[in-house]
């Protein structure tokens, strides 16, 4: 196992404290290009619930992302991405951006802002 990039640790964890979601990351993840906004876990977990609560082939499945009771991580594990797509070829999957969560010790490389693609 990998010891995580303190410094990313450190960026995940000021998103958590401020509570804010307008961080922009770019993630290389097993290989994808992940690229969006960081969200403070809570806001993720309410966004997926809401998302699953409004299917109705899902939503049983909402009860799964209850809102943690506890203060956020000081040390997280995981960082939450809204608005995020898998970059492929000249394209970002879902068009319109998903909600991923993605284990902070399998990041390979990142940068801080997104990516966009253009047809200029």
């Amino acid at each position: 196992m990998s010891k995580p990039d303190a410094l990313l640790v450190d960026l995940a964890a000021t998103v958590e404290s401020e509570q804010t979601h307008r961080m922009s990351l770019t993630v290389v993840v097993g290989g994808a290009v992940i690229t969006g906004l960081l969200a403070p876990e809570a806001v993720w977990r309410e966004r997926v619930s809401e998302v699953l609560t409004d299917s109705a082939e899902l939503g049983p499945f909402a009860r799964v992302f209850p809102l943690p009771e506890q203060k956020p991580a000081v040390d997280p594990t995981h960082l939450h991405f809204h608005l995020a797509r898998i970059l492929q070829g000249s394209m970002g999957i879902p068009e319109t951006g998903g909600m991923y969560r993605v284990a902070i010790d399998d990041v390979t490389a990142w940068t801080v802002g997104d990516f966009a693609y253009s047809e200029h």
